[in-house]
């Protein structure tokens, strides 16, 4: 018995000594990779993109109303956009771009934010580059070094990656049904302190919610009065505010920010706009950042290294759009009763399945291209007798049995047992959602 204790104790000797020369082996050959590259999170978004693809390809019937994209057989750029890219093509305008955007762009931007929105930026104030998400990361990276904190609401898109990228530490807030998935100027004060980054957005991806004024007065308040007390030398606190969404805002909804709220925010706020999202435009690639003049420099230094400049032809193209105030708005005026009556279509249907007793509520529709839908079946149990424990459990369940594809507000940052979704018309058929929400219907119904 004792010798048989032994020779085991040999093997797991060998066993441990193996694991061990394996990692080092590992280390050797270059298979570790950056610990950046080795600890990012894996998107649960394309995750469900995958199982999507896969069941169209098996030949199911499935309602994707995952992606925040447009399909262009149902909602096309604008023809006068369209038109001005083609042009900038035939006049050859291939060649590289100017690293902070071209002039006539950034003239032409300064403009449109004047115009749209009164406010008032010059054109070394403005940064053009391939859509918002580099101008978020060159903004995260001017600002935060690793260790700095930086607060945001989740669910939101995409800040705990930005802030995994810079090694800061993450400020979350919880956002709740009860201010629309809002963060509340009570909920951000207790992180302000040393805080370098407050990451807004609004609307908001992914609920298709509005800050209310005095909501975000209240947090413009707190920013001043935070970096009014901070010592020289030390970081101020900066707002990244992202409006991505905000010409796309319906009935009653109006739309608010930082600066034309509390003109001395001006010191403290980046913007991130595009053509992406309100001209149905994600693949054109023209997004801009405004902001302090030292600020939009550095985030042009650092981008200048990574190229992510947007087309020059597109450039061109935008430039002469955004002058083109009849055009634009003919555009939108069409383009958002379009998104607008799938919108409020999907609410009522979720309304009436709510009314006949089914686990589901929706918050009503406000801007985007998004409606904040709930499906509230943990516990439950499928007809082959699976329960549905967690709500993954329940977002495979839709997938499954009611070929509903939504993407969960956990994938955006939410505790994993929130029970509230993304859904987006962006590629919704109208003539598709009375048989989407029969579909629903029947599912849930099969519940116990």
């Amino acid at each position: 018995m004792f010798t048989a204790k032994i020779n085991f104790l040999r093997v797991i000797l060998r066993v441990m000594q193996h694991t061990t020369q394996s990692q080092q082996d590992k280390v050797n050959t270059g298979d570790s990779l950056s610990n950046l590259a080795e600890t990012l999170i894996g998107s649960e978004i394309i995750k469900l993109s995958g199982e999507i693809k896969e069941k169209i390809k098996q030949g199911n019937k499935i309602y994707n109303f995952t992606i925040g994209d447009f399909d262009p057989a149902i909602f096309s750029i604008p023809p006068v956009l369209e038109n001005e890219i083609i042009e900038a093509y035939k006049h050859h305008f291939t060649n590289y771009p100017a690293a902070e955007g071209n002039a006539d762009l950034r003239e032409s931007i300064a403009a449109f934010l004047k115009e749209k929105e009164g406010l008032l930026y010059a054109p070394d104030e403005i940064l053009v580059a391939s859509g918002g998400r580099p101008l978020i990361y060159g903004f995260f990276r001017t600002v935060a070094d690793k260790g700095d904190k930086i607060i945001y609401a989740v669910p939101s898109w995409n800040n705990n990656h930005y802030t995994h990228f810079v090694e800061g530490v993450h400020c979350e807030v919880q956002a709740t049904a009860e201010n629309h998935f809002m963060p509340s100027a009570k909920d951000i004060k207790p992180h302000l302190q040393n805080a370098v980054i407050l990451a807004l957005c609004s609307p908001q991806n992914p609920t298709g919610t509005t800050f209310q004024k005095e909501t975000l007065e209240e947090i413009c308040d707190m920013v001043l009065e935070e970096n009014k007390q901070r010592t020289a030398g030390q970081k101020k606190l900066y707002v990244l505010f992202d409006q991505m969404y905000w010409q796309l805002t319906y009935g009653d909804i109006k739309h608010y920010d930082p600066v034309s709220l509390r003109a001395e925010m001006k010191a403290y706020t980046v913007y991130v706009d595009a053509i992406s999202k309100c001209f149905a435009a994600t693949g054109v690639r023209v997004g801009w950042a405004m902001g302090p003049a030292k600020i939009i420099n550095k985030m042009k230094a650092i981008l200048s290294h990574i190229g992510a400049w947007a087309p020059m032809a597109e450039q061109k193209a935008v430039a002469k759009f955004l002058l083109q105030k009849e055009a634009m708005d003919k555009y939108l005026q069409h383009f958002k009763s379009e998104v607008s009556f799938r919108l409020e279509k999907i609410y009522e249907g979720f309304m009436q399945l709510k009314k006949e007793g089914l686990p589901v509520d929706a918050i009503a529709p406000q801007a985007a291209i998004y409606l904040t839908i709930q499906v509230n079946a943990v516990g439950k149990m499928a007809e082959n007798g699976t329960r549905l424990h967690e709500q993954k459990d329940v977002t495979d369940y839709l997938l499954n049995e009611a070929g509903l594809a939504v993407v969960p507000f956990y994938a955006f940052g939410a505790p994993k047992n929130s029970s509230w979704y993304r859904l987006s018309v962006g590629t919704c058929k109208k003539e598709e959602i009375n048989s989407m929400l029969q579909a629903l219907s029947n599912a849930l119904k099969k519940l116990k």
